[in-house]
């Protein structure tokens, strides 16, 4: 795994009614700060990415539908700098990601239908701290194809 990056398994409560999908208290022990929330939705194939963040920290779960998240350690001082990860989240693997500064991150919709990734930031969004890299360009060394 790349240094910094947690992975906490959430909790889900199904019933008849339907489902309550933990994500992310104030007393987690991994909360940091709140800045701001957000879903992004990917249709089935299509890929988001790759982004990089100077200064907030990301904490994703997948509310619906599952999704293949790539990270790429961008920090030279890091132990595993330009050391990939690819993790999948969706029902089958209900987490919540905790993404530090430094890693690049791209994801793409891996299910049938649409996925609903949920993002509570540390920060509010703030395009001068976010650099945007192209998902086939070669910054990230990542066949999406694979």
């Amino acid at each position: 795994m790349i240094d910094g990056v947690l992975i906490n398994k959430l909790k889900q409560i199904p019933d008849e009614r339907g489902a309550i999908y933990h994500m992310l208290r104030r007393d987690n022990s991994h909360f940091i700060e709140f800045g701001e929330i957000y879903f992004s939705i990917a249709f089935p194939g299509k890929i988001k990415g790759w982004h990089e963040h100077t200064k907030q920290i990301q904490n994703y779960a997948v509310i619906y539908g599952k999704i293949k998240l790539v990270l790429f350690d961008n920090r030279p001082q890091s132990k595993t700098y330009k050391k990939i990860n690819e993790i999948f989240l969706g029902n089958e693997n209900y987490s919540l990601v905790t993404i530090p500064t430094g890693i690049i991150t791209g994801y793409q919709c891996v299910s049938k239908t649409k996925s609903i990734l949920a993002n509570c930031s540390t920060l509010p969004h703030d395009p001068k701290e976010m650099i945007n890299y192209n998902h086939d360009g070669d910054k990230v060394p990542y066949d999406w194809e694979d």
